[in-house]
């Protein structure tokens, strides 16, 4: 079976925020990778071309991904509102 070829689907500046966008799109079930220089890591370095995080997704899931950060980045996301007469349960209970 051959792997499946992970595709570029954005460049974010800052770990933090590429985390937080990570947790986004996991959230909807894209599995996410981030690459990051090894010498921003190191330095905790945020701005400039050292700051950039790689989004990388599965091929198969590039399309939803897209979807879903322009669906971020135009604010669809912003004041939410949750069901709160539905109590969250964890999987399995």
């Amino acid at each position: 079976m051959a792997e499946e070829e992970w595709v570029l689907v954005d460049k974010i500046q800052g770990q933090f925020q590429a985390e937080i966008i990570k947790g986004l799109l996991e959230a909807q079930g894209i599995q996410t990778w981030l690459n990051s220089q090894g010498a921003a890591r190191a330095y905790a370095v945020t701005v400039g071309t050292l700051g950039a995080v790689e989004l990388l997704v599965p091929s198969s899931q590039a399309e939803q991904a897209r979807q879903v950060l322009d669906e971020y980045y135009r604010g669809d996301f912003e004041n939410m509102k949750f069901d709160e007469s539905e109590p969250f349960e964890e999987p399995g209970e």
